[in-house]
């Protein structure tokens, strides 16, 4: 009897400036950095506030396939104690390259998350992508093709969302993609953090090209939407709850409720 595979809760920590943060994607900006809209960053007044504790809460529900991403500098620190307090539990992504990425494997990252790294001058390179799949094996490399969409296409962003890159997200690149990687993690940037609902086209989409693991972050506003994810992708993809859910301030989807409902499956 074949088994019906279902879309799980995919846990997540966003780094910035060394803090656990829900940002709305497409406010990051290098040149204008004080356009930043943060919906939540962890402060000591809060019953949870450092990245260890959170990735101890996700450990204690048994919540594998989750991801640490670190926005932009200063955050090594703060994802190395996320990353010890479970090592082997998470993925990391965020300035990953050829360079580094078995330092954060060694460092206890279940999987390396490289996006920018493959994309030099916003120009996708097979050639990095190949050498880095060399380097730290298929089945510990995930490829983040987070995307904007333009027009009727999306397109993967790189750089903190800020940069379109020259590829198009479909089944040719998503094909080509998964010769060299395990996963993929797509934010949908345009919707991310502001708990408006997820990009539903997208999700179909989805769940038509993939071929491998995927996880989708982007607009989640409660939890049906798990259930809307499972009936869109058929399955095939995943989601992550972000700036919706109370353990980050939210106030409309329960964390508790989530680990329940993926218990279930």
């Amino acid at each position: 009897m074949s088994l019906i595979r279902r879309s799980r809760f995919r846990p997540c920590i966003d780094l910035h400036d060394g803090k656990v943060k829900q940002i709305v994607g497409g406010t990051l900006s290098d040149d204008a950095p004080e356009n930043l809209k943060t919906n939540f960053v962890a402060r000591l007044v809060a019953s949870i506030q450092s990245p260890a504790e959170f990735v101890e809460l996700y450990k204690r529900h048994h919540l594998k396939g989750g991801h640490v991403i670190k926005l932009g500098p200063g955050n090594d620190v703060a994802a190395r104690e996320a990353l010890g307090a479970w090592p082997g539990g998470l993925q990391i992504g965020g300035g990953i390259n050829e360079d580094n990425a078995q330092a954060w494997l060694d460092a206890g990252a279940s999987k390396v998350i490289v996006t920018s790294y493959l994309f030099p001058i916003g120009k996708f390179s097979l050639e990095r992508l190949q050498r880095l799949s060399a380097s730290v094996g298929k089945d510990r490399l995930v490829v983040d093709i987070s995307c904007r969409k333009r027009g009727e296409k999306w397109l993967v962003a790189m750089n903190k969302w800020q940069d379109i890159t020259d590829t198009e997200v479909s089944k040719e690149s998503l094909d080509l993609l998964s010769e060299y990687c395990s996963e993929f993690l797509i934010h949908a940037a345009d919707v991310e953090g502001l708990c408006q609902g997820i990009d539903e086209e997208l999700v179909t989409k989805l769940g038509e090209w993939t071929q491998i693991p995927t996880t989708y972050a982007g607009g989640a506003k409660d939890i049906n939407d798990l259930n809307l994810v499972d009936r869109l992708s058929g399955g095939k993809v995943d989601l992550t709850y972000g700036s919706s859910l109370d353990i980050f301030g939210g106030t409309l989807v329960k964390f508790d409720d989530l680990v329940t409902r993926d218990a279930q499956i």
